[in-house]
């Protein structure tokens, strides 16, 4: 039998898992579905249409599956899915998506939420994500597999965060942070390859050397030029981690304002 405290009111509707812990003075809605042996600690909030998987942890205060903060939501049935083995802290907040993005707010698998973060609508963490205290993503934010964003980040709404980037503390992220390298300051400039994190996850030393001789040739300037990425690529033999580096750079030349994201919506946008 769920383990449900006196003072928590979890709707008729909800599907809990019988293994299922909810502290004290929790709210479940309606529509919530929670599989097994995830944990809700004191005064957790978990509204409508939200779907969480096995073995999180929402250690308190946490407010999950809120309305969008966007004017342009109309009360469409989107909804916020959380993966498995994620820990949650205290006072984090994630919306649901809206029509306007892909319907879908995604958490994936073994992501770590630091206290006070804010995921908003639309957003997508995939797996293995750190993020710090008071991290604030905007709308359509995707943020890849084992990258860390420090404390008190600002991310802009349709940024991309590339797999295994580090973006410092307190930066303004106003445009896409390429995979393996280090983003930091206001507005937030590249500054190295990530070559802790990179070794860290235990990748080959050729790699990293790679990667260091590819940022080296790319961002000698401001910021690549369609000629640099062509001669990087015009070398061979490159490592899986510098094509991805290399794809994810052409994916932003197609972006607006330095934004991948931003640029599949512009259809839209012009329709309107």
């Amino acid at each position: 039998m769920t383990l449900i405290h006196p003072t928590a009111y979890v709707a008729p509707t909800a599907e809990l898992d019988s293994s299922v812990e909810v502290g004290p003075f929790c709210y479940v809605g309606g529509q919530v579905k929670i599989d097994a042996e995830t944990v809700l600690g004191p005064h957790v909030t978990v509204q409508s249409r939200t779907t969480i998987g096995k073995r999180n942890r929402f250690v308190g205060q946490a407010a999950i599956g809120g309305l969008p903060q966007d004017l342009k939501y109309t009360g469409e049935e989107s909804g916020l899915v959380i993966g498995d083995d994620n820990v949650v802290r205290e006072f984090v907040t994630m919306n649901i998506g809206t029509a306007a993005g892909s319907w879908v707010t995604r958490l994936g698998n073994q992501n770590l939420l630091m206290a006070c973060s804010h995921v908003a609508h639309d957003c997508v963490i995939e797996d293995e994500v750190i993020l710090g205290n008071n991290v604030l993503l905007a709308g359509h934010v995707l943020i890849e597999s084992q990258a860390i964003i420090s404390g008190g980040a600002a991310i802009n709404h349709f940024v991309t965060v590339g797999t295994l980037a580090m973006v410092g503390g307190m930066s303004r992220i106003m445009k896409d942070v390429p995979p393996y390298l280090v983003a930091e300051g206001s507005p937030a400039r590249l500054r190295a390859v990530n070559s802790v994190g990179l070794r860290r996850r235990e990748k080959s030393r050729e790699a990293v050397s790679q990667l260091r001789d590819a940022y080296r040739r790319l961002f000698s300037g401001d910021a690549p030029t369609v000629l640099a990425i062509q001669e990087m690529e015009a070398l061979g033999d490159l490592q899986p981690e510098t094509m991805r580096l290399l794809a994810f750079l052409r994916d932003m030349e197609r972006g607006y304002q330095g934004r991948y994201r931003e640029s599949l919506r512009r259809p839209q946008r012009e329709e309107a």
